[in-house]
């Protein structure tokens, strides 16, 4: 599991060391700039001859960066800084000059003589702003040159590997958001913690693969954000032992797809199943076995069509709120839900919900979510979420009290005390259905674990997080690297459970 902590935690954490008089900052510089070599070496066979810009801000972030210069000008590389503050790091600049590198200012070059230094680098090091960025992006000339850059790459001019030197300068540490000029990381080499703006969207995306070189910090709280991984997941998925039967696996109730939209109806159950769940009970529309219910077996017969007792509840995919043939069914949850049943509440079952428990799990869009908390008296608007992914699910979840999943390009999911960013879908996992699955998915780990569900008000979000990392992995081995269905990712479940419960 990957554990990000606040800056403001990670500051206190390094005070004690460096009261003691441990070298920090020589430390994360040679372990970045090793992972610089080693990222040339995997892209040109080679470091010698390679050339290197570093862009230096000020404070510790900026020291970080010419110490790093340093260590990779002794390395062979030919390295030029590039200031922009008129007050670098002293003791950095002392160890970079000291090494032959050169040393240019930002204010003296210009932007276009920087852009001529770029143009014709194998690596750039993004040392501009560290740990203090509040997702303002970087401003004054630094941010015009990160504008010049930006448009050149967009023209098609070659791009060297940019590294970001513990974070990509100027997003939001504490929460990923993007307000301003950043520069999008192939890389970034973070320091002692990952920070929560690298799990979580729309930073994650920026900060490309993230290499966290452990400096020996300890944090006696609780991390800020968690993000799932195979072991974690193979850890809290639900297994049956030799006594097993379909009931003690888990009973699933479906309320999902109407007349007008049976797929949605096919694929949660096909998700459920797939994930492991014991039974699918399908309501049909008033509770009948009409024609939904046999779409629905004939694509999946193995579900049992009508009511009877289940451990969990998923409902509200493909569903009209205002649809008649639907309301007595999705109010018929939200009660159960109520009193204590753990259920999965989507699209047309998210109308209304309020004074929920964590046993709860809304699974929204930004579109939804928005309307969620408009409805609540906090206006809101798409844009708005999409911005700020994190801020809106955590206000989804203090309005309702449920256990709140935030659907995007990463999954943001909010339970009480706890924050989880999953970052693993492919953008292709963006397509009609795919959501339906989700649910389905979830509604069977809900199912399977229900009994712990009641005793942990913060398993929710974990098992949630579960579920998206099956739900984006099923996404990829479904079709890897290209377009996918929500059919194909439904039918990839099985397969990548299988594959995950390996790590057990």
């Amino acid at each position: 599991m990957q554990v990000a902590h606040f800056a403001d935690d990670v500051r206190a954490a390094e005070a004690p060391l460096l009261a003691a008089g441990e070298p920090l900052m020589e430390h994360a510089a040679f372990a970045l700039a090793t992972a610089v070599l080693a990222e040339l070496r995997a892209v040109h066979g080679t470091t010698w001859g390679a050339r290197a810009v570093v862009l230096v801000g000020a404070g510790n972030n900026g020291g970080d960066g010419l110490h790093a210069a340093a260590q990779l000008a002794r390395r062979g590389v030919g390295t030029t800084v590039v200031t922009t503050t008129p007050a670098p790091h002293r003791d950095g600049l002392a160890a970079a000059t000291g090494a032959g590198v050169r040393v240019v200012a930002l204010a003296q070059a210009g932007t276009s003589g920087v852009v001529d230094l770029v143009r014709d680098a194998d690596v750039l090091l993004d040392a501009l702003v560290g740990i203090g960025g509040d997702g303002t992006g970087v401003r004054g000339q630094a941010g015009a040159l990160l504008t010049a850059l930006g448009g050149l790459w967009a023209g098609g001019a070659p791009r060297p590997l940019v590294v970001a030197v513990d974070v990509p300068s100027g997003f939001g540490v504490d929460d990923g958001t993007v307000n301003g000029t950043v520069a999008p990381a192939d890389v970034t080499v973070t320091f002692g913690a990952y920070k929560p703006g690298l799990l979580l969207p729309p930073g994650d995306v920026l900060a490309g693969r993230v290499q966290l070189v452990p400096i020996g910090l300890d944090f006696p709280g609780p991390p800020a954000v968690r993000r799932l991984g195979p072991a974690d997941v193979a850890a809290l998925w639900p297994v049956p032992d030799h006594a097993a039967h379909k009931y003690t696996r888990g009973v699933l109730g479906l309320v999902t797809g109407t007349a007008r939209y049976p797929g949605a109806a096919v694929l949660a159950a096909a998700g459920a199943v797939g994930a492991g769940v014991g039974m699918v009970r399908f309501v049909d529309e008033h509770n009948e076995a009409g024609p939904l219910a046999a779409t629905v077996v004939a694509a999946r017969p193995e579900v049992v069509v009508g009511l009877g007792q289940v451990q969990a509840w998923a409902a509200g995919s493909g569903v009209d709120a205002t649809d008649p043939a639907r309301r007595d069914d999705l109010a018929a949850v939200l009660a159960a839900a109520r009193c204590g049943v753990p259920s999965v509440l989507d699209a047309g079952a998210l109308a209304g919900v309020d004074d929920l428990g964590p046993h709860v799990v809304l699974t929204p869009h930004a579109g939804e979510a928005a309307d969620l908390l408009t409805a609540a008296g906090a206006p809101t608007t798409r844009e708005q979420v999409e911005a700020a992914p994190l801020a809106a699910a955590r206000a989804a979840h203090e309005a309702t009290g449920a256990t709140v999943v935030l659907k995007g390009s990463s999954t943001v999911v909010v339970g009480p005390g706890v924050v989880y960013g999953q970052g693993d879908a492919s953008a292709w996992l963006a397509t009609a259905g795919a959501g339906d699955v989700l649910t389905g998915i979830l509604g069977a780990l809900l199912a399977g674990r229900a009994a712990d569900v009641g005793d942990d008000p913060t398993l929710p979000a974990a098992l949630a997080a579960a579920a998206a990392v099956v739900h984006a992995r099923a996404a990829h081995l479904a079709n890897p690297g290209g377009p996918v269905g929500a059919a194909a990712v439904a039918g990839a479940v099985p397969a990548v459970v299988a594959d995950l419960l390996r790590h057990r």
